[in-house]
């Protein structure tokens, strides 16, 4: 029996348009009921959020049976915490910060098994396998691995042409909050700088043969399919809770 298929792959690769939303309060429920909401794909963010291998494992648990394929942000782009997350069950991964072509390339190889990649071979005994009930999982894994690396620093996009060059990137995704930062505009994403800069990023993304991505929180993501973007986030959970929660006790108190 193979490795499930991974649908976001699948659909990056058909070059489709698909949606997701970030997942921050780091809780099994809330991930779980973000499942059932129509998101395409759900990050689980260890960046900027409380995770630790053990909630990444229960929150891929938790969106097992979920039609939205998980996506884990690891914190830095370490082998060692690629080759966790994998064996804990993730197809996906996203990695912040990356700056090279050689970094990438590094990255690539953490995804796949020898002597291709540098995956440690060990998945019969983790949740990846399904603890060995998936036989032929090492045999077939590597092709339903999804590499997605962040592009969102001045030096990041010097090197996007060496990044792009990288067999096993599967997409590149913008983030506009620390790009604005390094640009000088921090807190202002929208400022035309960085704007041109985003729109020419992600059209050579797409030139490329990549699978482009971004953030998006206000009102340009039409602008941003238009150019070539694929995936798009456009929510978080903890902000979708409080706006809500907001909106509600307003409503009450007049």
């Amino acid at each position: 029996m193979p490795v499930p298929v991974n649908t976001f792959k699948a659909a990056l690769k058909a070059g489709e348009v698909v949606w997701g939303c970030w997942l921050s309060t780091c809780h099994i429920g809330v991930a779980e009921l973000m499942g059932d909401t129509g998101f395409d794909w759900l990050v689980l963010d260890g960046e900027h959020s409380p995770y630790d291998i053990t909630a990444i494992r229960d929150q891929l648990i938790a969106l097992d049976r979920s039609p939205s394929t998980p996506v884990v942000r690891v914190p830095i782009g370490e082998p060692w915490m690629i080759k966790q997350v994998l064996d804990s069950g993730a197809q996906t991964v996203l990695v912040p910060v990356v700056e090279s072509g050689e970094q990438a390339e590094l990255l690539a190889k953490s995804m796949i098994y020898p002597p291709a990649g540098i995956r440690g071979v060990g998945a019969a005994v983790a949740r990846a396998s399904r603890f060995s009930g998936i036989k032929d999982y090492s045999a077939t894994a590597d092709a339903q691995m999804c590499l997605i690396v962040q592009v969102e620093t001045r030096k990041g996009l010097a090197a996007l042409d060496d990044i792009l060059g990288v067999e096993g990137v599967d997409g590149v995704f913008i983030g506009p909050a620390d790009l604005s930062a390094d640009l000088g505009h921090m807190g202002n994403p929208t400022h035309p700088e960085v704007h041109d800069k985003i729109m020419d990023a992600i059209r050579r993304i797409r030139a490329a043969g990549k699978a482009p991505g971004i953030m998006s929180l206000g009102d340009r993501s039409a602008e941003y399919i238009e150019a070539g973007a694929q995936f798009l986030a456009i929510g978080a959970d903890v902000s979708i809770l409080s706006d809500a929660a907001k909106a509600l006790a307003a409503s009450v108190k007049g």
